[in-house]
């Protein structure tokens, strides 16, 4: 099921620090590891709770603003890959959340409550998963140590609600510029110098503590440094360097560092997931078609049973945006014979019978496999879909109230709600749905406006506006709590 982007191109910078950490093998103590962790204080002056209200209020503001990338398979193979890696790091204080963006950069950016985005741009630059990962442990090290906060704490020069706005006006500036987001003035250049001075102090800290949780979590320790040299070598032959070396310089003390640290761990090849690859070829396919995607998928088809089978997969993609439904189907047909019930070849099939008015077919096919419980949600969103195509909207808004209510910060179950609720005339409904669209991307006074309008339509006294009503009353809460970071 493919879901699209806001029409936003973005240019997000690290906000709480640049990229990287590697492997499996656990390093020997060395001098070097006597560095103090200095990371994990930063209570002073913002309690974990702020952190994360904080961090809920600009990523609503960057939903309403960027490009982020919605697709169901795509996100939850980034949040498949940053779990496997928060699961073996030390000083967790937050749940950690993270989020792809439509963006050809090579970057990615941590904020505060452990939220991560990672450009689009990153896969495909990276050769393998490790180096994907050595992104993400970089960033999710910048969290743990709670470097952002320490800014915010050692600040001398602005109040913590001063710098925190200014600290989150620089994140949806950087975001999309050109949407007037906030205006480029003096005391902003300043909260830019103090967040960069920061993050340059903090990398060789990421980058121990990253080194280690890459290597933890099973991905090649050595994948951080051969990132970093791929970065370091094309700045020295071009007179605009990546923007992840714009925002996060790479001096020579550092990738020192950084070798040193990796040399002491033994280099032994790891083999990229096959999730890796289909996400691959399917964020190329989908959002990168213009960019030649036969030239893409040639090196893949000459390469490992693995890569051959990302090609496939690739092809298909191809056949199906070009409306070529036949051809899509017979290889996904060929396909399923020796995989039956993969997630990437079910999405994709769905979307073909829906393109083809076959929606019956596409429920009767989703309804026989047997999806991995990870892949659920996938496969909910695609049988609700499924339901609404073939008319059978009673069903889908069934399906997707419990898809809602588990997961309130999916806008995808939303949209379908919504989709769903119209179809059967529900309005009510689908105003109430809409609603919650709205206010995941800030918009409080819209959310509170349709569920006012939803809760006029229902029977006075009743059990639904009662909801719709103490909806309204968290919402109204929520907005005056956010209201000291709009200034």
């Amino acid at each position: 099921m493919i879901f699209t982007t806001y029409p936003f191109k973005m240019s997000v910078i690290f906000l709480a620090g640049a990229l990287f950490w590697p492997m499996s093998v656990s390093p020997k103590p060395t001098a070097e590891d006597s560095l103090p962790d200095m990371g994990t204080t930063a209570g002073a002056t913002l309690s974990i709770a702020q952190e994360i209200e904080i961090g809920d209020f600009y990523l609503r503001e960057m939903h309403s603003h960027a490009p982020f990338i919605y697709d169901p398979l795509l996100n939850q193979y980034i949040h498949s890959l940053g779990k496997k890696l928060v699961d073996h790091a030390q000083s967790v204080k937050t749940p950690f959340h993270f989020y792809l963006l439509n963006n050809n950069q090579i970057n990615a950016s941590a904020f505060l409550g452990g939220n991560v985005v990672v450009n689009s741009g990153l896969f495909f630059y990276t050769d393998n998963e490790s180096e994907l990962a050595s992104v993400l442990a970089h960033e999710i090290s910048h969290i743990t140590q709670r470097h952002l906060a320490r800014a915010i704490e050692n600040n001398q020069r602005l109040s913590q609600l001063t710098l925190t706005s200014k600290l989150g006006s620089l994140l949806l500036f950087l975001a999309n510029p050109k949407a007037g987001v906030v205006a480029w003035n003096s005391s902003l250049a300043l909260a830019q110098q103090d967040i960069l001075s920061l993050s340059q102090s903090n990398e060789q800290e990421a980058d121990r503590i990253g080194l280690k949780l890459l290597q933890a979590s099973g991905f090649n320790a050595h994948a951080m440094t051969d990132f970093l040299e791929k970065l370091a070598d094309e700045s020295r032959y071009t007179s605009k360097p990546p923007e992840m070396l714009l925002t996060h310089p790479l001096p020579e003390s550092r990738l020192v560092d950084i070798y040193n640290r990796a040399n002491q761990i033994s280099r032994h090849p790891v083999v990229s997931s096959q999730d890796y690859l289909f996400a691959k070829v399917r964020l190329h396919g989908l959002f990168e078609l213009k960019k030649n995607f036969n030239e893409f998928l040639k090196p893949l088809k000459k390469g490992t049973a693995s890569e051959r089978l990302a090609a496939e997969y690739g092809q298909a993609i191809l056949w199906y945006q070009n409306k070529k439904y036949d051809k899509a189907r017979q290889i996904l047909q060929t396909l399923s014979v020796t995989y039956p019930d993969n997630i990437w070849f079910l999405d994709l099939m769905t979307d073909i019978d829906l393109s083809q008015n076959k929606a019956a077919q596409a429920i009767t096919r989703l309804k026989k496999a047997r999806v991995a419980k990870q892949h659920q949600l996938i496969w909910q969103l695609n049988l609700a879909n499924a339901y609404i195509k073939a008319g059978e909207s009673a069903q889908a808004v069934s399906l997707l109230r419990r898809y809602t209510f588990e997961h309130p910060n999916d806008m995808n179950g939303w949209d379908l709600l919504i989709k769903a609720a119209l179809a059967k005339r529900w309005r009510d409904q689908a105003l109430a749905a809409h609603a919650e669209n709205a206010a995941l991307k800030g918009d409080f006074s819209q959310a509170i406006g349709l569920l006012s309008d939803a809760s006029n339509l229902v029977p006075l006294g009743s059990l639904q506006q009662a909801r719709y009503d103490a909806r309204i009353d968290q919402l109204r809460q929520l907005e005056q709590r956010f209201k000291k970071y709009q200034k």
